[in-house]
């Protein structure tokens, strides 16, 4: 029993020790960030984007708010944890509403988790799972729970970093 929870102990020790000293790191670099949990960033307005919902838009009428906390979701088979997934996720929102992002991010971290937990049970982090065909549904998955949460105001979920630690 001690040879199967030791490494998964020590697995999630050093998650976490990452974690922390990750965040440590972003809080040297912006102060403002570990106040607020969040932290947003502009674009350069001189480039255009195409919205989702097929309007043209400015850069400048877009926001990127960065979500400091980074998502850890486990891979579970036959009642095992046997890997760890984790993701850095960044909401791409109008101008000026990353305030609702803020105001909403318990409801939405939750929306996320759910998305990625179902991905997760579903073989969605297994084998090549950084594959365009094997991301489609987890972007999808994504960018339709932010948007139930935060409404029109999104324009996409972006993953900004993943990464899998095999157990």
């Amino acid at each position: 029993m001690i040879r199967i929870l030791l490494p998964i102990v020590l697995m999630l020790l050093g998650l976490g020790g990452g974690i922390a000293a990750g965040v440590v790191m972003a809080d040297r670099g912006n102060p403002a960030a570990g106040a607020q949990n969040l932290a947003q960033e502009s674009i350069p307005p001189d480039d255009q984007l195409e919205a989702r919902d097929g309007r043209s838009a400015s850069t400048s009428g877009l926001e990127y708010v960065r979500l400091n906390n980074q998502f850890m979701i486990p891979v579970v088979r036959h009642g095992a944890v046997r890997s760890m997934v984790v993701l850095s996720l960044t909401i791409e929102v109008l101008q000026g509403q990353s305030d609702v992002v803020f105001e909403r991010e318990p409801r939405l971290r939750d929306a996320l988790l759910r998305v990625m937990f179902a991905h997760a049970n579903s073989g969605g982090f297994d084998g090549s799972f950084t594959s365009s065909n094997a991301m489609m549904p987890l972007r999808e998955g994504l960018r339709e729970a932010a948007a139930e949460v935060l409404g029109d105001l999104v324009v996409d979920v972006l993953i900004i970093d993943i990464g899998r630690q095999d157990a």
